[in-house]
């Protein structure tokens, strides 16, 4: 997601797997794409340096030392507290020398939630497609738009190879705070721990989950608690805010009303979003304004995209892990177990777990 500070989903988002998938030429996908996609890839990979080396250079600014110093604590704290797979991703470091690693382009129809999706030989179908140049995602959103889709270019700032590379630690994540830096090496690495190819929303959502309940453990390992909860329920609330508004729209576009009349509703439903964030903010959040640049930009389905996909799960894999009793191994397990049925057993085993999870939310 675009931004210069922290975003709504205070994540990143995620382009799998972009060098291998470069290498097995897809032939409705022209090779000027995975072109670009191999040579981004390829730089990144040369740019890499181990931490301990940054570190140790005298030439290294304090601040940076002290955040990669920081980060290695968190990276530590992956694998030892949080089972993570210990391998020397996010050990290197990058320095990229632009805001964002690359920019993924989102695309729906005018009136549908469907994403316009993107099939790869080696991650399978996503709902987008990465550029290392900011400028040729903005060309390929111009030819979306062109064809009546509505369409979001978003900044990502880190994705991972799910292992097949040592994904870096890089320079856009400096300036980020102590904990979403630890973060964000939890997402990542739980992308390494388990993937299913064409599941987004699982995908995300099981990464999302450890994010969310690695960040509440570091924490608590490290005497922190308030300040990260109080952003963390701000963050919750925001997002049960969207998918509302997401659901709202499904029942629209799926209803009887008649395009013109749909075009209406749609609008119609993006200025009770921006009501309702409005008096969420300042009813609770004592006029916290940290989400108006993003409520107050153009809204189109492609922008509310990412929330579905990063967290419609979520709530399952809550439950799922307070079913284990907090146990990491046998969670993980659970999970492996659920990536491992056919598509539709494992959207009905997920639906089955989120009464369970709203009971543990009204508790």
């Amino acid at each position: 997601m675009q931004r210069s500070g922290p975003g709504p989903l205070d994540r990143v988002f995620t382009l799998l797997v972009p060098l291998l998938a470069a290498a097995l030429l897809n032939g409705c996908t022209s090779a000027r794409y995975y072109g670009q996609l191999a040579e981004g890839q390829w730089a990144l990979l040369r740019a890499r340096q181990p931490v301990a080396q940054v570190v140790a250079d005298p030439a290294t600014p304090s601040a940076l030392r002290a955040r990669l110093l920081h980060a290695q604590q968190a990276r530590d704290f992956a694998s030892q507290q949080l089972h993570l797979p210990d391998n020397r991703s996010y050990r290197v470091y990058a320095n990229l020398g632009r805001p964002f690693v690359l920019w993924n382009v989102f695309a729906t129809p005018e009136l549908s939630l469907q994403p316009v999706t993107h099939c790869f030989p080696i991650a399978g179908c996503v709902a987008y497609r990465g550029y290392y140049r900011q400028g040729a995602a903005r060309g390929a959103a111009a030819l979306m738009r062109e064809q009546g889709l509505d369409v979001y270019v978003g900044g990502v700032e880190a994705y991972s190879t799910l292992g097949w590379f040592d994904d870096p630690i890089l320079s856009s994540m400096v300036g980020w705070s102590d904990e979403r830096l630890a973060t964000l090496i939890f997402h990542e690495l739980a992308h390494q721990r388990v993937y299913v190819q064409d599941d987004t929303a699982f995908n995300e959502s099981f990464a999302t989950f450890v994010e969310q309940q690695g960040a509440r453990q570091w924490r608590l390992a490290r005497g922190l608690a308030a300040d990260g909860e109080q952003q963390g329920q701000q963050r919750e609330q925001f997002i049960r805010l969207v998918l509302a508004s997401r659901e709202r729209l499904q029942a629209i576009y799926s209803g009887p009303l008649d395009d013109v009349h749909k075009r209406l509703a749609k609008q119609a439903e993006f200025q009770r979003l921006r009501r309702e964030y409005r008096q969420l903010r300042d009813s609770q959040w004592s006029g916290d304004a940290r989400y108006d640049a993003w409520v107050y930009a153009p809204l189109n389905n492609a922008k509310l995209l990412p929330f579905g996909l990063y967290d419609q799960w979520v709530p399952a894999f809550t439950a799922l892990f307070q079913k284990v009793n907090g146990d990491w191994a046998r969670f993980y397990l659970e999970v492996e177990h659920l990536a491992r049925l056919p598509a539709a057993a494992r959207t009905a085993a997920l639906q089955q777990l989120m009464p369970a999870a709203q009971a543990l939310a009204n508790a």
